[in-house]
């Protein structure tokens, strides 16, 4: 291949997955929501929407923090091979589409997973470049706090989702099953903001994330 040739390549930037992972309250959805700002989005900025079969909340809107599927729908997409990983999580089911995924290898760009330990470590294992970030509260009384003040769960799904929390996070800190890049306590949302924005931009600078083309430029 000639001179002229390499430098008239077009590869496009690596894309980025970041998988930022939390159990039930501890703030991984707003600081997704927080990290996506207008800017952000302009410089290819996504966030991957998971399926669910759980009920919609009042304050959200199908196909922006989820698309809400029947039981039979989720199992006929996940028959037909739709998702990336999948899990059964506080009495619902939660899927990754695979589509988003294959697009951001191609185009670039940073994506941005809201996703449950199991649903983390499913991507990590099939897409072993991604960042992984595990959220932590202050504590389990801050934890407790921040679930009931959702108020979006009835008296028997609070005690499933603070006991699951509970067990995820001894699982992640104590026992290590789950293979976590970072920890971010998430104390003061401003400054977990800035601490994950932080990693991502270290993550971004990793040895063999350079483009072949800008590396060929440096190099001549």
């Amino acid at each position: 291949m000639t001179t002229g040739n390499r430098k008239s390549m077009k590869v496009p930037k690596p894309g980025l997955m970041v998988i930022i992972s939390s159990p039930s309250g501890g703030g991984k959805s707003s600081i997704c929501r927080r990290l996506l700002t207008p800017s952000r989005r302009k410089m290819g900025w996504k966030f991957s929407i998971s399926f669910t079969t759980r009920p919609k909340r009042k304050s959200e809107r199908d196909g922006r923090e989820y698309h809400f599927v029947s039981q039979q729908k989720f199992q006929t997409l996940a028959a037909q091979g739709m998702f990336a990983e999948h899990f059964h999580v506080h009495l619902y089911d939660y899927g990754t589409p695979r589509e988003p995924i294959q697009r951001l290898s191609q185009t670039g760009g940073v994506m941005l997973f809201d996703v449950d330990v199991q649903g983390a470590t499913r991507l990590h294992e099939e897409y072993p470049d991604a960042l992984t970030i595990f959220i932590l509260p202050p504590s389990t009384t801050e934890l407790r706090r921040r679930l009931k003040l959702r108020g979006t769960e009835s008296k028997s799904d609070f005690q499933i989702r603070f006991e699951n929390a509970r067990k995820e996070m001894c699982a992640v800190m104590q026992e290590r099953t789950y293979p976590f890049d970072y920890v971010v306590i998430n104390d003061k949302l401003d400054e977990a903001v800035a601490d994950v924005l932080a990693i991502i931009r270290t993550g971004r600078l990793r040895y063999g994330r350079i483009p072949a083309e800008q590396i060929e430029k440096i190099l001549g």
